[in-house]
């Protein structure tokens, strides 16, 4: 066979291949999934998926809630529910925080992270607690437009129709104002030299104990129809290209939403026999890495993600939004045009001081912390506390995990504490009996664990019976 033909061949083959897996995957293309039923959607995904496999069905049913209220409460959450997802609901007790102490929820799966809070709560019980400053609570929002007339027009009617404009999303705004919030402020930013006919109406937002995230973005559209109805009324443009709203959201990004927390003793004071080392020459090790963490992105990405590890925990067992606090934080570690630590550590005139600086955007009602029984009972936990509460617990956590992991690093190195905790998940992977996971607590005590060398024993002992 001559290349040429050869080579056509091989080409049709491939094309043939790959039509055939455009068929088979025509096949999976579900019409009018939405409209179903639960049981309909997972007897489709079950027959589509897992050939109609009773163990995969048994298994998903069996995450289902006893309670068929509740369930129903909970596939309402989300779209095309087949089932609940678990993770772990932990607690971190001993926060001492402002002279007040907190059991704290934390829902995480990764090993060693409640534990490293808890340890780190009870290091500095004893040396004054963490101490917690809300700085700001302000939101922002956005309505963007195009505006294709004279800069000093469009101005000019922002400043005469201020009022108007608040006046237009009143209906809104009224309850939030009974609160102590509702909309702060207005103001028009031109940004045309970054985009030809850009400009913002730039809205800040006081939201109370309500994360606000519907609030805001109701707002923001009531206010870009308003502005459109202006533009049309006394500029007489009313064509997409002379005028038109691109969009009107709020934005995750909150750096004056923001909260301190700290922690500060006389360097003596760490003085503590599992660091292996004098406090001195501790707090050195320990400022030094977290200067690193602010110099060198590699570090900080993981640094960071040590904190958020706290942070998302107990965002999660409160029912806020994780994607938007990780969002926000890591877009604040990165405000000075290098991604950085979101912590600091100094030692000045002999006193140790660490501390995290970071925006929060919280709520403790409204969303899933009304509706999610265990959010609901994570506030119950924390004694009800209010956003900006809410606020200083997360950061204190975040920081008291960065404090175990920096601590753990500059000590006895971090593997030693992870792979105790994580011992535990590789005996469930091998699916060990009560007397083999003593045998092997035991056994790897003080030891270097892994997968293979926990294998090997439990192997081991198994041989012999």
């Amino acid at each position: 066979m001559g290349k040429e033909k050869e080579k056509r061949v091989m080409t049709q083959e491939i094309q043939t291949a790959q039509t055939q897996e455009r068929q088979s995957a025509q096949t999976s293309v579900f019409s009018g999934f939405s409209k179903l039923s639960k049981e309909e959607k997972l007897e489709t995904i079950l027959t589509n998926s897992f050939q109609g496999s009773e163990k995969e069905r048994a298994l998903l049913k069996s995450f289902w809630h006893q309670d068929s209220e509740l369930q129903r409460t909970l596939d309402d959450f989300s779209e095309n529910t087949l089932t609940n997802f678990v993770l772990p609901f932990g607690v971190a007790p001993n926060v001492l925080i402002n002279g007040k102490t907190y059991t704290v929820p934390m829902v995480i799966e990764e090993s060693s992270v409640v534990a490293a809070a808890s340890k780190a709560a009870k290091f500095w019980m004893s040396r004054g607690g963490f101490h917690v400053d809300v700085v700001s609570t302000k939101k922002v929002g956005q309505v963007h437009l195009h505006f294709a007339g004279a800069r000093d027009e469009l101005f000019d009617l922002f400043e005469r129709n201020r009022e108007a404009l608040y006046d237009s999303v009143s209906d809104l705004t009224e309850n939030m104002k009974k609160r102590g919030g509702g909309l702060l402020s207005l103001e028009l930013k031109d940004l045309t030299e970054k985009e030809e006919g850009y400009y913002q109406l730039w809205a800040e937002f006081e939201t109370c104990d309500a994360m606000g995230a519907n609030f805001i973005n109701s707002v923001l559209e009531g206010l870009g129809k308003e502005l459109k109805l202006l533009v049309a009324k006394e500029l007489h443009m009313e064509t997409e290209e002379e005028f038109e709203v691109i969009m009107a959201i709020l934005s995750n990004y909150t750096p004056d939403c923001l909260v301190k927390a700290w922690v500060e003793c006389p360097v003596e004071d760490l003085e503590d026999a599992s660091l292996g080392m004098s406090p001195e020459h501790f707090a050195k090790k320990f400022t030094k890495s977290v200067r690193i963490a602010q110099m060198d992105v590699n570090r900080a990405t993981t640094h960071n993600k040590g904190i958020m590890n706290g942070i998302d925990s107990v965002i999660l067992a409160t029912g806020n939004d994780f994607r938007a606090v990780e969002a926000c934080a890591h877009t604040h570690a990165a405000r000075d045009g290098q991604y950085r630590s979101l912590t600091s550590a100094s030692v000045k005139a002999g006193l140790f001081r660490f501390e995290i600086e970071i925006p929060l955007a919280l709520g403790t009602v409204g969303g899933l912390t009304a509706l999610h029984p265990l959010a609901n009972l994570s506030l119950k936990l924390l004694g009800n506390p209010s956003a900006q509460e809410l606020m200083g617990i997360v950061a204190t956590i975040g920081l008291a995990q960065n404090f175990a992991a920096v601590r753990s690093l500059t000590t006895t190195g971090i593997q030693k504490g992870h792979m105790k905790m994580h011992l535990m998940n590789i005996l469930n992977h091998l699916e060990t009996s009560e007397e083999e996971r003593e045998k092997a607590r035991d056994f790897f005590e003080g030891k270097v664990i892994s997968f293979s060398a926990v294998s090997d024993f439990i192997g081991q002992l198994r041989s012999y019976q």
